[in-house]
């Protein structure tokens, strides 16, 4: 009998989410248990900062410059590596449950695999895993999950707003926010680690098995159960320490940046590959800032306490000395931090920074560390492959992950290309303390005509256009500007560092996809 592994993922959350990362606000006592006990990655990258292609690479352990999903809306092909079918394949029984994401979620017909399932009400095979389960938003999208409400909880599903409402509400009129009526025990997030437990009980005592616990959340918009809304009073947080302030500071440090920085905050180019295309980050208001992020610690309490219940499942079956247990997440939020919300083509540690924490199997004896240099998402496969005592297969571009400080670990690379005709192309690496971000030629032929996504959203493109001519960037030094506010990409004293830390980074960036998968209109 070998070791298990539950690899357990949220959606859409910050490196400071927890206690043990500098979370000052939500009680996580689960986690940071489970980073006091086992390994504690400081600074860990996501692939890119949207939901696809970061997990397109947690199951390939490639770039998504490799294995094709480049951007949302790109569907990962059928026939991509996954390293569930490594392990299934190793006698692992395997499971993912929860939010997937592999293949556009705006799939009424079924077109795609994940989707078919769930309409179908089937549980696998599926990319590997031989048992699934799926969770989205609400009713949004096909889900197992919204099949459960739907029949067993008839009406419950009303109070979900779409993913990209901006409806006002709450006490200060938030975009995305709305007191949810449903019952705490009916809501996704308690469901997800409901369904884990069912599958776990399942297993035999002997059996070996990796499952994905995935949850959806805190992933906007902010309507979680009203029952659970005041567990943290707005009114008690100050700004987020990311806030510089005032709308005027906003614009004096987005107007040293990449045009479409100021251009999202003011209005007049939406972020469209990121966020609602009718938000305008300039009209929130402070107390506004304050409710969501109320909100989001509330979500991230609810998810440590749903860890806490499976970890309890797991002692009790008598696993938990062989069980590793690895909590990270695909991508970040912006929370506020520079003014802003949502996430999108804009490369700073709000969004590519993740937490990732690793409690290897008690009977493994790893003492308990932090490692300072940076690691990244493509690591993950090769790190589930480690533990279950099975090759590296040579398609994966990551390695284990490392148990201690001085790993010699030197760099993390991350990706942005629009799924949209808007074109943005951004390369970034973070090195020896520097983030540095290298702006592509526009590429105009690549995406879908925006016009299809603003029509989603009743809206007409912009008339203002921002194109990039493959000059541009940004620098930031990350200890003396740890929110990076300072873009020093034009400062001649650090000409070196950025000439360097952009040879390095070409240097390193992986083989890309020929021909590049292109992406569909769907969500």
């Amino acid at each position: 009998m070998g070791r298990k592994i539950l690899f357990i993922t949220t959606d859409q959350q910050r490196y400071d989410a927890y206690g043990c990362n500098g979370g000052t606000i939500a009680r996580t006592p689960v986690t940071d248990g489970l980073a006091a006990e086992g390994v504690r990655y400081e600074r860990a990258y996501c692939a890119n900062a949207v939901c696809s292609p970061a997990r397109s690479s947690m199951l390939t352990g490639q770039y998504p410059r490799t294995h094709g999903v480049i951007a949302n809306g790109v569907p990962l092909p059928p026939d991509a590596p996954s390293v569930a079918q490594v392990l299934t394949d190793a006698g692992y029984r395997t499971a993912l449950i929860g939010k997937v994401h592999f293949e556009p979620i705006a799939d009424p017909a079924g077109l795609y695999e994940q989707n078919r399932l769930a309409l179908a009400g089937e549980h696998g095979p599926y990319r590997g895993f031989e048992h699934v389960e799926f969770a989205g938003h609400g009713t949004f999208g096909a889900s197992h999950y919204a099949n459960w409400l739907r029949e067993n909880h008839q009406g419950e599903d009303g109070g979900f707003l779409r993913t990209f409402s901006t409806a006002p509400g709450g006490d200060t009129g938030a975009p995305g926010v709305a007191p949810n009526p449903i019952p705490r025990e009916h809501y996704h997030t308690d469901w997800v680690a409901d369904r884990v437990i069912a599958w776990l009980d399942s297993l035999d005592e002997d059996d070996d098995w990796f499952c994905w616990m995935s949850f959806p959340d805190p992933h906007h918009p902010w309507d979680l159960p009203a029952s659970e809304s005041a567990r943290v009073d707005w009114r008690d947080l100050d700004l987020p320490a990311g806030h510089p302030g005032s709308d005027e500071r906003i614009r004096e440090i987005l107007a040293d940046r990449p045009a479409h920085w100021l251009a999202w905050y003011d209005g007049s180019v939406p972020n469209i590959d990121g966020a609602p295309g009718d938000f305008v980050p300039a009209a929130l208001t402070h107390d506004q800032i304050r409710e969501i992020n109320a909100l989001v610690h509330a979500k991230n309490e609810m998810l440590d306490e749903a860890f806490g219940r499976v970890l309890n499942r797991i002692e009790e079956r008598g696993w938990g000395d062989a069980t590793d247990v690895i909590v990270t997440t695909d991508h970040g939020e912006f929370q506020g931090d520079l003014g802003l919300l949502f996430k999108g083509p804009y490369h700073v540690d709000a969004l590519l920074r993740l937490p990732m924490i690793w409690r290897p199997a008690r009977s493994a004896e790893v003492p308990p560390a932090v490692v300072p240099e940076p690691v990244e998402q493509v690591d993950l496969a090769p790190t589930f492959c480690r533990i279950a005592g099975v090759p590296v297969p040579e398609w994966m571009q990551g390695a284990p992950l490392p148990t201690a400080k001085g790993s010699g670990r030197e760099r993390a690379i991350i990706e942005w290309d629009s799924q949209l005709d808007t074109g943005y192309r951004l390369r970034t690496i973070v090195k020896d303390g520097w983030i540095c971000t290298v702006y592509e030629p526009t590429d105009r032929e690549y995406g879908m005509p925006k016009a299809d996504r603003y029509a989603s959203f009743a809206m007409s493109p912009p008339e203002r256009e921002i194109v990039y001519d493959g000059f541009e960037g940004e620098l930031y030094d990350l200890e003396e500007d740890p929110h990076q506010w300072v873009n020093r990409w034009d400062d001649p004293a650090v000409a070196g560092v950025r000439a360097a830390l952009v040879a390095d980074l070409r240097a390193h960036l992986a083989p890309a996809r020929e021909p590049r998968l292109r992406p569909v209109a769907m969500g």
